[in-house]
């Protein structure tokens, strides 16, 4: 299993054992701007895959996963795994092609 497997399992476990919290209100209004629910962004969560890891912040590595939400669309979340243990969702968005 490489790397990233292991980091995504390890994100959604967290997320199926209620292990998460949101950057507030930023992640809640991004959902909004993009007519997400947060239902979708589970979707997206289970079955995406990590496209980015980004390293140069000082309050720890975020991850960016894309998945498809529960209508199709191609979606962003930008998600860090906090010192507490739980993974904090920081932003997300549509991707449009």
């Amino acid at each position: 299993m490489n790397k990233h497997a292991k980091i995504i399992r390890r994100i959604r476990e967290k997320l199926w054992a209620g292990q998460y919290e949101f950057a507030d209100p930023h992640f809640a209004q991004e959902m909004i701007n993009d007519g997400l629910s947060f239902a979708e962004i589970e979707t997206a969560m289970a079955k995406g895959k990590i496209n980015d890891i980004f390293t140069d912040d000082i309050r720890g590595v975020r991850y960016e996963v894309v998945g498809k939400a529960t209508d199709g669309r191609q979606i962003a979340i930008i998600c860090r795994i906090k010192e507490n243990g739980n993974v904090l969702f920081i932003t997300t968005w549509e991707i449009y092609e």
